[in-house]
Parts: C-alpha cells; structure tokens; sequence
C-alpha cells in the first residue's frame, strides 16, 4: 500500500518516526513536507497535496491512504478534507482510529503529534492502515450521499 503523508512542525518528529517504522512494514512512504523545520509554516499546502495525491491514486486504482499531522490534527483533517473524494478522520484512540475506515472509508487520517506520544500514534495509525472499510449497505449509502453532495451541492436524505 502507498501511504502519503505530511504534516507541519509540531509533528516532524512524529512523520519522520513514522516513515521509517511504515516502511519497514512494507508500506510504501510518500513524503509531501515539510523537508524543514520552520515554527512557522503553513501546513495546508503540505496536507492538501498529500490528499490530492490519495484521491489520485485511488481514482486510478492504486491501494493508498494519507496521513496529516499536527499539533492537533484539527487543522491538518480540515485541509485534507476541502480535496475532493477525500474523506478525513481525527483519530484519538483506537476506536475512532478503525471506525474511519471500518464505517466511514476514511481515506486519510489526521493525528495530533501533540496530544499523544510517538508510541500512542503509530499504534493509531497502524490501525487505521490495517482496518478494511466493511461494505455495509448502510455505510455504502451514507458515503454516497456525502459524495452526491461534494459533486452536485444537492442534499439527499
């Protein structure tokens, strides 16, 4: 699986374990920034370009997901989700974790490198990473009607 993933400062620590870890995993890394540190950068751009490169892949068939990071997460999960055919999830435990994908088929996961320790968010997104979306009916529908809307603006109920 090719997993992008980007972040702003307050988690370069926490994207650069990751890298190493994921690929020893035989997870595919893609890094969309920041190369450097920088208190004040602006972590949209890195987390939108990680989305587009998710939906990209995913429209031509290529198994991949994305993750942003922050301080938070809020901010980066913002961003990832204006991408079109981006579904975005804040992940703080391991329940929201594989709920994103296992309901919602959260396609990127945002986690705050400020509000875990290295170890509590690798094993939330190592997670995330490793639930499968169920194809239930119901979560079918629901993610049909989110898509209906970012394409067409009409409201389905």
């Amino acid at each position: 699986m090719r997993v992008h993933i980007a972040t702003d400062h307050a988690g370069m620590e926490l994207s650069s374990h990751l890298i190493t870890a994921l690929s020893a995993n035989g997870y595919e890394m893609v890094d969309h920034g920041p190369a450097a540190y920088d208190a004040e950068d602006d972590y949209p751009a890195f987390c939108i370009k990680a989305a587009t490169a998710v939906a990209a892949d995913r429209a031509a068939g290529v198994d991949a997901l994305g993750i942003v990071l922050g301080g938070s997460g809020n901010g980066e999960q913002i961003a990832a989700n204006k991408v079109k055919g981006v579904r975005a999830a804040l992940a703080w435990n391991l329940d929201t974790a594989k709920l994103a994908r296992e309901h919602n088929d959260a396609n990127v996961v945002a986690v705050g490198g400020r509000q875990h320790t290295v170890e509590e968010a690798t094993e939330l997104i190592e997670a995330f990473l490793a639930e499968p979306f169920s194809n239930a009916e119901r979560h079918v529908r629901r993610i049909g009607k989110i898509g209906t809307y970012e394409t067409t603006g009409e409201v389905s109920e």
